[in-house]
């Protein structure tokens, strides 16, 4: 392991030896199959560690229930202090938890920091709901008193992509144990740290040994494992669509709910009234930030066709200003793509995207340079929406460029797509906006704005984007099971079967 990274982590966690899960309140070391994490700038080892062994799964059965069962005996307040505190300890934490986040995972410093600064907001945000997750008396046609109780899962499983690991692993996290239950979560075996990080923490915070548990190796080795041989209750997936299915399938099998997370194609809609510089702007952020590595991803940019030409222009002129390099530099803006698999990949589609028809525009910049990393440069397709390139995720920082002539058709496009997790509208047009907004098969919707996420809104897919909601209150009843209790009122029971003594 790089020293500077090793010296981060010891800073925040002195016990860390080397990347091992983390289960019960101890490092486990794995001792399976050695994992390498390279950098995606020069290619050179991060860091490396073993797979974890199949033996944590008794611990993980008994530790997981006897911590879920210290949890629910404190107050609903105490409970949310507690939740609170492990927000403010990040929050103190985010400098270094940041640089951590940059260099092993490889993200542009400035969009870890603002990550890890959201995954404060989200123990923060949900403390508040502990003693607010109440049920309903139902006004029934007898003589009882009927009223529902919301009870915790018990163990829900979650499992986390490489794309933003320790956003998504706040974002699981926090509402499941405000909801009650207890954690194991694996997040993607490329970027464990972060996320062990938040379950070391949590301790600070007086959470219970064994409510957070990190499990760092594979998902076809100890994640099929634990979803076959772990009591759990639920499994959360956030990833690619293939992947999403086999687990759903998994988790099926063994009898219990699925909630998943899976990619997008989302169309970023422009139309000629809009406000023209906020739009490109958008349609920059929605696409670039993050590498484009981002399952939100303003991916396909739908044109009107009176503004087609000069949006496309200025869109691939505003590509070659952006500092593409190193993660760890503070003026980076975007990353390499974060492993050669990924890179493999997104080459792959620039490529199939022009032998089938897409051009560049001249002004934009080289999409793949030759360099050492796996830098892909800022890169505008004109194409249309049959192509592979406007119909498959990419997730790299190309967007197709799309040109409509009417509503109608923008809508019709927009739609054109097995996915249905975000999109956005640019326009001046009040009405049109919400018609849109109405219209378009997304889990998320933004007018004249895009990328705008918060823990207290509800965030999943339509379609093969996924199912199930994993934040706001929404997330909350996710983590949830409901109880119906009926409390006889009457002198005399109504139930007329039967004999006394």
């Amino acid at each position: 392991m790089k020293v500077e990274l090793r010296e981060l982590i010891q800073k925040i966690a002195p016990s860390f030896e080397q990347i091992a899960s983390y289960i019960n309140g101890e490092w486990v070391v794995g001792g399976q199959e050695r994992i390498s994490v390279k950098s995606s700038f020069d290619k050179q080892e991060i860091f490396a560690y073993s797979d974890a062994n199949t033996n944590i799964i008794s611990v993980l059965n008994k530790c997981t229930k006897l911590a879920q069962s210290e949890w629910r005996s404190l107050t609903a307040a105490e409970r949310g202090r507690r939740i609170f505190k492990l927000g403010a300890i990040i929050r103190s934490w985010i400098p270094e938890l940041a640089e951590i986040e940059s260099l092993s995972s490889n993200k542009a410093l400035g969009d870890a920091k603002v990550e890890v600064l959201k995954v404060a907001e989200m123990f923060e945000y949900y403390a508040g709901w502990t003693d607010k997750l109440h049920g309903d008396v139902i006004a029934v046609p007898t003589t009882h008193l009927n009223y529902t109780l919301l009870e915790p899962l018990g163990v829900v499983f979650q499992i986390t992509p490489w794309n933003a690991p320790i956003f998504t692993a706040g974002w699981q996290i926090a509402p499941a144990i405000t909801a009650g239950n207890s954690v194991i979560l694996k997040p993607s075996e490329l970027t464990p740290i972060t996320s062990l990080l938040i379950a070391f923490l949590s301790e600070q915070a007086r959470i219970p040994r064994g409510l957070i548990n990190v499990v760092a190796g594979y998902g076809h080795t100890i994640g099929q494992a634990i979803i076959n041989e772990c009591d759990i209750q639920k499994v959360v997936f956030v990833g690619s669509p293939a992947t999403g299915k086999k687990i759903s399938i998994a988790a099926a099998q063994k009898g219990v709910p699925s909630i998943l997370e899976l990619g997008g194609k989302s169309a970023n809609i422009v139309f000629d009234d809009c406000d023209y510089d906020a739009a490109l702007k958008g349609a920059q952020s929605a696409i670039f930030s993050g590498t484009g590595q981002s399952c939100v991803s303003g991916s396909r940019v739908l044109i009107q066709k009176s503004i087609y030409e000069r949006f496309t222009n200025d869109l691939a002129r505003a590509t070659k200003k952006f500092i593409v390099g190193n993660p760890i530099e503070a003026t980076t803006q975007i990353a390499p793509i974060h492993n050669e698999k990924q890179y493999q990949h997104v080459k792959k589609m620039i490529e199939k995207a022009l032998s089938d028809g897409a051009t560049v525009p001249p002004e934009n910049a080289n999409p793949l340079p030759q360099n050492t990393g796996y830098i892909v440069n800022p890169t505008v397709l004109l194409g249309h929406n049959q192509m592979k390139c406007a119909q498959e995720e990419i997730f790299g920082p190309v967007v197709v460029a799309i040109p409509f002539e009417t509503e109608e058709e923008a809508i019709a496009l927009a739609n054109d797509s097995k996915y249905g997790l975000a999109g956005a509208v640019w326009t001046n047009n009040v009405a049109r906006a919400h018609r849109i907004a109405q219209k378009i098969n997304a889990g998320t919707f933004w007018i004249n704005g895009y990328k705008t996420i918060h823990v207290s809104s509800p965030f999943g897919g339509y379609g093969e984007s996924g199912y199930g909601r994993s934040s706001g209150i929404e997330a909350l009843r996710a983590y949830s099971q409901v109880k119906s209790v009926w409390v006889e009122t009457a002198k005399q029971s109504s139930n007329v079967f039967g004999y006394s003594g």
